[in-house]
């Protein structure tokens, strides 16, 4: 099977760099590999040039659209059987191709997803991050767990199509907010067979602090609330989660400082998720430094995707403003 590697670009230089240095070692030569250039100010032409004695790469540069739009853009350009989307923050093992042919000649997908995980090399603060986004106690396992809640929805930093769903349900019709998930849904609704490759990994490095990781889980909040208009059944309990975490911590914090008799429940739950979360991180990552900070990153993930999840709910749910 020959892939095209589609990697949509927005001034990160750097990191295409350490992406295409991965894809060079890759054990399965037959792709080729697309970068889109999505109207970046500081653009990484001289970097993906470098490669072009060591991979078969395109290099476009566009007017700034989003990624969702930008990913398009490669459809359209791409020469593959199966068109395979990366972050351009990932780190790709060298046997990932073999793993996705391997995988689909055995058993045949239409589109399929990955997880992500921490590469060694990253920072602590990194590896929190990566815990909080993988952990089941943050996500509901929804993220790339062999058993997670509901119906599985490949995200974009790991996800694979065949030309014949892109022929037949074309590309991304939101180019930010969820344009992975609705895209996901839709070629669900299609019948096209979807599936989760568990060996599929990437190295997803995310945000390198918690700033940033803030202001992106708060984004995630809103886009679960623009996938619900397109896809209202698609609304299910788990969304709620961090909403609902959120607005009890909010309360505990209340009948703390007015002495209520609930404090004590209040402060028993609150002290057991600490708990569960800070051990289950020790044993994922042997560190009880990374533990803290994933305790940190994991509150952090669910209070900003809470606070954006209501936000927008409020907003375009109960006073239907668009």
């Amino acid at each position: 099977m020959y892939f095209s590697i589609i990697i949509p670009l927005y001034n990160r230089p750097q990191e295409i760099k350490e992406l295409l240095e991965t894809l060079v070692l890759q054990t399965y030569k037959q792709f080729e590999v697309l970068v889109i250039e999505d109207g970046s100010v500081d653009d990484a032409s001289e970097i993906v040039h470098s490669f072009a004695d060591k991979l078969d790469v395109k290099y476009f540069v566009k007017e700034n659209a989003g990624q969702g739009f930008a990913r398009n853009f490669a459809f359209e350009r791409a020469k593959g059987d199966y068109f395979i989307i990366f972050d351009s923050d990932c780190l790709i093992p060298e046997d990932y191709l073999q793993i996705v042919n391997d995988s689909l000649a055995r058993n045949y997908l239409d589109a399929y997803g990955g997880p992500d995980a921490a590469h060694p090399s990253f920072t602590p603060i990194q590896k929190a991050i990566s815990y909080a986004m993988t952990s089941p106690f943050t996500t509901g396992g929804i993220r790339g767990m062999k058993k997670g809640i509901g119906q599985f929805h490949p995200r974009s930093f790991n996800m694979g199509i065949s030309r014949q769903v892109w022929e037949k349900a074309g590309g991304f019709i939101i180019t930010r907010l969820g344009e992975d998930i609705e895209y996901s849904i839709r070629i669900h609704s299609m019948g096209f067979k979807i599936g989760l490759i568990p060996e599929a990994k990437v190295y997803h490095k995310r945000r390198t602090d918690f700033y940033r990781f803030y202001k992106q889980l708060h984004f995630f909040g809103r886009a679960r609330i623009n996938v619900y208009k397109f896809f209202p059944n698609e609304l299910k309990l788990v969304h709620f989660f961090p909403a609902v975490f959120t607005l009890s911590l909010l309360f505990t914090i209340v009948s703390n400082i007015f002495q209520w008799r609930i404090a004590w429940l209040c402060n028993f739950i609150l002290a057991f998720i600490i708990l569960l979360i800070f051990f289950h991180a020790w044993s994922k990552n042997k560190s009880a430094k990374i533990a803290f900070l994933s305790l940190i990153a994991s509150f952090i993930q669910l209070i900003a995707y809470g606070l954006g999840f209501m936000q927008d709910f409020w907003k375009r749910v109960i006073l239907k403003i668009s």
